[in-house]
């Protein structure tokens, strides 16, 4: 073994003390017909705007909870579409066909919302929630615990035994790779445990039947710079193919160099979703590139999926942690390990860490039934 990869197996992540933190919980359930009798009896009856009571019944005791339980940021969700949650100074939300963004900084933004359409019956509901405050990470365990309460009084209220809750804890934290190049001198140490020990450390169980994945997602900006280093004919049928063929070279050697055996690039203009499978899967979705993995598999292998007809602005890479990455101590030498791969990586593409900016957003979601 290198003395570089020694020093990537520190048990200790040292991030940049910018970094943006957040997380976010989602209960799911379906909208069933024993749901819709239950609380809007007459609904068969109704020619328009047919599910709006139900909607508005279940959103007001949602948002009435919210308040006695004190979150300042519920949504009701009933379109069907999938929620997604980033970092953001200016509050917004923006929708696609398949997506709903929400952009909000935890430490200053409330929003209490709702979105449906009275006249359309959505196959789930989801109830997002996003923590607010100071030291995200800190309070993630109390916050969970806290949504578990509300939970529970919620579909205490409904009286229906048989609904079964899909709960999705998601949390990330995302810096810029070369932030320090860029004048943020100081950074933070992190052993990044598993989301189970530090939720246990504060008293906070979860079933054991829960699933858990961690991983990482990078973006990589396509800059002129980078362009130029590829040899791209206009006239070609697939003119960025040498491009590609490039980027995912240099992504392929660094990560082999420093043994991460899971791993994708898309450079197709999909948004990639990271979803635990049995069965690993690479499956395009309209405008989501859905990837399953199973951690429990030791090599998945390292899988390129681009558009050689398209020109991306950015490029992502995604490193999904196996099982045998998952330390007494946590995630610090799986992220060290993609740090100095990336390092390897953005030197081979002549990258300018002053200049150019490496997102990199480090992922730990549980999910398990109520």
């Amino acid at each position: 073994m290198s003395i570089i990869r020694k020093r990537s197996a520190a048990p200790k992540a040292y991030i940049p003390n910018n970094a943006r933190d957040n997380q976010y919980i989602i209960a799911q359930f379906s909208l069933t017909d024993e749901l819709l009798n239950k609380l809007t009896p007459q609904w068969t009856n109704q020619e328009s705007q047919k599910y709006l009571a139900l909607y508005q019944k279940l959103s007001q005791s949602f948002f009435d909870l919210c308040q006695q339980f004190e979150i300042d940021n519920g949504l009701f969700i009933a379109n069907d579409k999938l929620a997604r949650v980033r970092y953001s100074n200016e509050m917004y939300q923006w929708q696609t066909n398949q997506q709903i963004l929400f952009y909000y900084n935890p430490s200053i933004h409330q929003l209490t919302k709702t979105f449906y359409d009275g006249d359309v019956r959505a196959k789930k509901v989801n109830l997002l929630f996003l923590a607010s405050g100071e030291d995200i990470r800190l309070n993630s365990a109390r916050f969970h615990a806290k949504i578990n309460q509300l939970l529970t009084a919620l579909f205490k209220g409904i009286d229906l035994d048989s609904l079964m809750v899909r709960l999705r804890d998601h949390q990330h934290l995302t810096y810029d790779l070369f932030a320090k190049q860029k004048g943020s001198s100081e950074s933070v140490a992190h052993k990044l445990r598993q989301v189970t020990n530090r939720y246990a450390s504060q008293q906070v169980s979860l079933p054991l039947d829960h699933k858990e994945i961690t991983y990482t997602v990078v973006t990589i900006p396509v800059t002129n710079a980078l362009l130029n280093l590829a040899d791209i004919d206009p006239q070609s049928p697939d003119p960025y193919n040498p491009l590609y063929t490039m980027i995912t070279d240099a992504f392929t050697v660094a990560s082999k160099h420093f043994n991460l055996n899971n791993g994708t690039l898309i450079a197709n203009g999909l948004v990639p979703i990271v979803r635990l499978s049995i069965n690993e899967s690479i499956v395009k979705e309209g405008e989501l590139q859905m990837l399953g993995y199973n951690p429990e598999n030791t090599q998945c292998g390292m899988v390129s999926k681009w558009d050689a007809n398209q020109l991306v602005d950015q490029v992502q890479v995604i490193f999904v942690a196996q099982q045998n990455e998952k330390h007494e101590a946590g995630y610090a030498r799986f992220l060290n390990h993609i740090e100095q791969a990336l390092r390897l990586m953005v030197t081979e593409l002549e990258l300018i860490p002053e200049k150019d900016q490496i997102t990199v957003r480090f992922h730990q979601h549980i999910a398990y039934n109520i």
